[in-house]
């Protein structure tokens, strides 16, 4: 277990099919595989590779306990009791479980060519759905540019018959007679132009990178997946629907402490009320740590489990082996 390093580790109960009895222990994530290890007798019941799971699920066991199955290699794992709750070691699980498909063969443990297949399969579909939703949206603005002409079309139609109509009015008037239409007609309200709205800087402003997270507000124990956004000015947090959580600009941040290559805290400090803080789970985030380094070099603050990190400015693997989340 401390050859490599432990990323996190839930306190959980693992149904043991073979005695037909469920073991407590701890269940250990580390950047590749996933663990279960007894309490009791220390044994290591569980050990199999990130890329060989084929589906982690929500499900019941007994149709009351809430479970989290993981499916390896035709093999079902089933783990309960899961502490903070079920929903984080999901989400956390789910996200590594991602990025290892889609991080290719040279992210994973050697000899995991086989399994790497599975996120290429994953990553020509998802490049495939992508495409059609670019060609869906192209069809879709090219006819939405046709009925903005057609419209256009009307409202000339429309103006034309009203010019027609005035001077239809004003033939059939009496040469003779002396109150003309014209004496009726007031002048046409002009409408002001409207004047383009400023394009908006941060909008515009270029994104240096943007990785998916794992978010943790101030002292929340509900882990969300979401979206961390690098940008020249500052940091945006978003939810996994795009929402903007918070917006850090590049003065508000006090200080950024690096738990470990994979997990960071965002606070802000306020004077009479609480700071406004996030921590921040990532497989992607060796990526993200040396561009923050650069860009707040004077803020940030590498713990004891990141110190070899940020000495070496390598692997994120050598020479760590705690967890980054005491349970």
């Amino acid at each position: 277990m401390d050859e490599e390093l432990r990323i996190h580790s839930w306190p959980c109960s693992y149904y043991l099919a073979p005695s037909k009895q469920w073991i407590s222990g701890k269940l250990s994530l580390t950047p590749h595989s996933i663990k279960f290890t007894a309490d009791r007798t220390g044994e290591l019941l569980v050990d199999f590779q990130l890329s060989g799971i084929s589906e982690i699920k929500k499900e019941s066991s007994h149709l009351i306990f809430s479970s989290l199955t993981i499916l390896e290699k035709d093999t079902k794992h089933w783990f309960s009791s899961l502490h903070p709750n079920r929903n984080v070691v999901f989400n956390v699980l789910e996200h590594f479980w991602r990025e290892q498909l889609l991080s290719g063969p040279e992210g994973g443990a050697a000899g995991a060519a086989p399994e790497w297949g599975k996120g290429k399969e994953l990553t020509g579909m998802l490049e495939g759905s992508q495409k059609r939703l670019e060609d869906t949206a192209k069809v879709l603005h090219s006819q939405g540019e046709q009925f903005d002409n057609i419209m256009r079309g009307l409202h000339k139609i429309e103006g034309d018959m009203d010019v027609a109509d005035k001077l239809l009015t004003e033939l059939e008037s009496p040469s003779w007679w002396p109150f003309s239409t014209k004496l009726w007609k007031t002048p046409l309200e002009s409408k002001p132009k409207e004047t383009p709205s400023a394009p908006d800087p941060k909008s515009q402003e270029g994104i240096l990178l943007r990785i998916p997270v794992i978010v943790t507000q101030r002292t929340d124990s509900n882990a969300k997946p979401g979206k961390l956004t690098l940008l020249p000015s500052g940091l945006e947090i978003r939810d996994c629907n795009s929402q903007l959580l918070h917006r850090f600009e590049s003065r508000d941040v006090d200080d950024i402490r690096v738990h470990t290559p994979y997990e960071i805290s965002i606070r802000q400090r306020f004077i009479g009320k609480p700071d406004n803080s996030f921590r921040l789970l990532s497989a992607r985030m060796p990526e993200v740590i040396p561009v923050l380094e650069m860009q707040f070099s004077k803020k940030m603050q590498f713990l004891e489990d990141a110190l070899g990190f940020a000495g070496a400015g390598k692997s994120p693997q050598a020479d760590l082996g705690t967890s980054i989340w005491r349970a």
